[in-house]
């Protein structure tokens, strides 16, 4: 078995490195060097077997016949499974679970059933020395389906369409404030638009991968998760295991983008294989597997409705929402709802409903809800700006809310309208073509567009460890996983400020089930709630330390009060008197001394509307013989509370930037309308920007701090740089070219008749 993995600063970490400073990543020597340990690279004490998965070439149906027979001969191979000899699992049971948590923790059975719910959906593994020689045996297996008629087209004008009980997260379905109707109908002006925006797939550099190992009756999985109690819970359920027989671990995840926040069928194949053989069994979906099987974001339509009077002010806000969802489990993106805090207006309806589909759930991708929600929102406040003649970022200022719209609470910060201001003096907004395609660079047309950022601010509940040595090291402990944002590096910070240590006195273990569970990384909550109980179990190991120090027998500080600690410099003072900790520990606590502290929600997220905000600036020029679109530069400037460090927090930013693009210009997942299945499921079709698209992206941070969401005043940013980027990009092409495509992406194919009729 792996040892436990430890993340240390190295030595010449400067010692006076604390909170809010740009310090670079403590993980990223075992990264760019090859010894940060991945899921499926795990050396564990017995060789593993090596699993592959087979999935189904129909989308709807039963299968009727399957022989193995051929596979089961192949070199190699130790075991074909199916649903004819896979060890027994619970019901998948009802597509909508009763409460939000068990979304996470309920039983996903895998090859349980003849029945086959989407395309690629997993109808046999195949487990071998190898995997080249697992790959080539299961494509000997042969079956025979019953394929029924199924639903496919997400547009389809005779789709059922229904109201969900909930979105995600828990959010109301729909949202009625005045008189929205009314209020339209009667506006002098007037936007009605409707918006396409296609399914995305989630493709994190590295693919899902599990390696499981029995022992007894107690399991260990080495795994990429975002959040190691999902899927030590999830496991749970599927294999009526008690949750503490099981172990998960899970140090380093090559992105997640919250593709990795639930159970996928890699892991519990290969659990199940390994119970069966008693023998550890490794399996990776392929690239083309995690199209189908990792999920994706849904296929949506959205109309927006703005009604205002002539000098721009809001008088009505609609945004209905119709999205896909899998027949058998549903998923409700939330994309109406950051419309419900962004803007001002006394008439307000949003609302969301559902089209069932033949395919896989749809799934958390970056910015749930705000990346698909904003960009057609965004696209549509552009709209508004062109008709009345305004400034876009004037026409937004003047619809700033004093208080949240909907809940009538106020916001615990909201530097929105600063966000714009200095983003506009710093991109030059002020030269922005006034007259859309009236600026021309050769054969390229050249425009400028903006959007504003909205994100809610979430902490999940957690907790964590902090022990100190008596040689002054301390260690920083929580299941708490780094999916590549900068986690080991902050949490790093939070203790060596708190403590007043240097940085390279802290060592950090994340990513194992048998450390203080916390709400893992998802829902940019990772690094505040994370840090906030890190935060929480210094103070406490803070005072063990000065109570211990003001009355042990052998403590040089003894008779002190220890209400005036204070901690710095390595070394505790007491009113007068200082010493260094690790003098100090040796004598009083020679076996060392720990404390645990918790991330708890309070009232003020009930009494506080809780945001973090951005506005994103972007140039394009747009070939006026094809109609090909590029990216010129790009500015986004974010107030996200305090920067707890700017390095990280504008990595992350930038990739969200880069996301934005991406889903303005390129991303799209097919899907055959005829036969179920995702056509372009690799690299190759399913195109994602790459360097040659990004030229010049830049970040800057508005100051803030808000105390309302956590003891540290920050705030989550991991997907805050994906929220409005695309409709930037898509405002920046109208402007460049006088041509307004609602149908994303927006490919030289939509742009091109739009330029030929000009």
């Amino acid at each position: 078995m792996t040892s436990d993995p430890i993340v240390q600063a190295t030595a010449g970490a400067a010692p006076g490195a604390r909170i809010g400073q740009p310090v670079d990543r403590i993980d990223g020597i075992l990264k760019v060097t090859g010894r940060a340990t991945y899921g499926y690279e795990h050396r564990i004490g017995r060789a593993p077997a090596h699993g592959c998965i087979l999935g189904a070439s129909i989308a709807r149906g039963r299968i009727l016949e399957i022989d193995v027979r051929e596979a089961e001969r192949a070199p190699g191979v130790i075991l074909v499974m199916t649903h004819r000899n896979a060890p027994d699992q619970p019901e998948f049971g009802a597509a909508v679970t009763a409460t939000v948590p068990e979304v996470f923790t309920r039983a996903r059975p895998v090859l349980a059933s003849e029945r086959v719910r989407y395309h690629d959906e997993p109808v046999a593994l195949v487990v071998a020395e190898s995997f080249e020689e697992a790959r080539h045996a299961a494509r000997l297996i042969r079956l025979r389906y019953e394929t029924e008629p199924g639903a496919f087209d997400p547009v389809a004008p005779d789709a059922e369409i229904y109201r969900p009980g909930r979105t995600n997260a828990g959010f109301p379905t729909d949202s009625e404030h005045g008189d929205f109707e009314g209020a339209f109908s009667v506006a002098p002006v007037q936007i009605d638009a409707s918006y396409r925006t296609p399914f995305e797939s989630h493709n994190p550099m590295e693919p899902h991968a599990a390696i499981a190992e029995w022992e007894g009756d107690r399991l260990t999985v080495h795994t990429a998760t975002q959040t190691v109690a999902n899927i030590q819970a999830g496991l749970a359920s599927t294999l009526r295991v008690p949750p503490e027989n099981i172990r998960i671990v899970s140090p380093f995840i090559g992105g997640g983008f919250g593709a990795k926040l639930i159970l996928h069928p890699e892991t519990i194949c290969a659990a199940l294989a390994a119970r069966v053989l008693n023998r550890p069994v490794k399996v990776a979906l392929t690239r083309q597997q995690m199209f189908a099987n990792a999920g994706h974001r849904p296929a949506m339509r959205q109309r927006v409705r703005l009604g205002a009077d002539r000098d721009g002010r809001l008088t009505a806000i609609g945004h209905e929402v119709l999205a896909s969802t899998a027949r058998f489990e549903e998923f409700a993106e939330q994309s109406a709802v950051p419309t419900r805090a962004l803007y001002a207006a006394p008439n307000r309806r949003t609302t969301h409903r559902l089209i069932r589909l033949d395919t896989n759930r749809g799934e958390w991708m970056r910015a749930p809800g705000e990346a698909s929600g904003l960009l057609a929102l965004e696209c549509a406040i552009d709209e508004l700006a062109e008709r009345l003649g305004l400034d876009p970022i004037a026409l937004r200022i003047r619809n700033e809310p004093e208080r949240d719209p909907e809940l009538g609470v106020p916001f615990s910060s909201r530097n929105l309208v600063a966000c714009m201001r200095v983003g506009a003096e710093r991109f030059g907004w002020r030269d922005r073509p006034l007259r859309p395609g009236s600026r021309r660079e050769g054969r390229w047309l050249i425009g400028y567009g903006m959007a504003a950022a909205i994100r809610g601010n979430y902490l999940g509940p957690g907790s964590a460890r902090v022990a100190i040595d008596a040689a002054g090291q301390v260690t920083v402990q929580a299941d708490m996983t780094d999916i590549g944002t900068g986690t080991y590096t902050i949490l790093a910070q939070v203790a060596a400020e708190r403590l007043g240590v240097p940085l390279d006195a802290i060592r950090v273990m994340l990513g194992d089930s048998r450390l203080p569970r916390t709400a893992g990384s998802g829902g940019s909550w990772g690094a505040t709630s994370s840090a906030t109980a890190v935060h929480n179990a210094c103070l406490a190991l803070r005072q063990r330390i000065a109570t211990a120090a003001a009355s042990h027998a052998a403590s040089p500080l003894r008779g002190s009060n220890a209400i005036e600690a204070h901690f710095a410099d390595g070394a505790l003072r007491l009113g007068a008197r200082s010493e260094s900790l690790e003098r100090l520990l040796a004598r009083i606590a020679p076996e060392g001394l720990a404390a645990e502290g918790s991330a708890v929600r309070g009232e003020t997220y009930r009494t506080y509307s809780q945001h973090a905000f951005g506005a994103h600036f972007a140039e394009v020029a747009v070939d006026i013989d094809s109609g090909e679109a590029r990216l010129r530069r790009m500015l986004g400037v974010f107030a996200a509370g305090r920067i707890l460090n700017p390095k990280t927090a504008r990595s992350q930013l930038i990739g969200g930037m880069v996301w934005g693009v991406g889903a303005a210009l390129m991303e799209e997942t097919v899907l055959d309308r005829r036969h179920g299945h995702f056509v372009n499921h690799d690299l190759a079709e399913y195109h994602v920007p790459v360097h040659a698209d990004i030229p010049d992206v830049d970040v800057m941070f508005v100051p803030e701090e808000d105390d309302k969401g956590n003891p540290l005043g920050a705030k989550g940013i991991g997907e805050l740089g994906n929220c409005g980027a695309g409709a930037a990009v898509a405002n920046a092409v109208y402007n460049a070219t006088g041509v307004r495509v609602r149908d994303f992406p927006i490919t030289l194919d939509k742009i091109f008749p739009g330029l030929a009729a000009g």
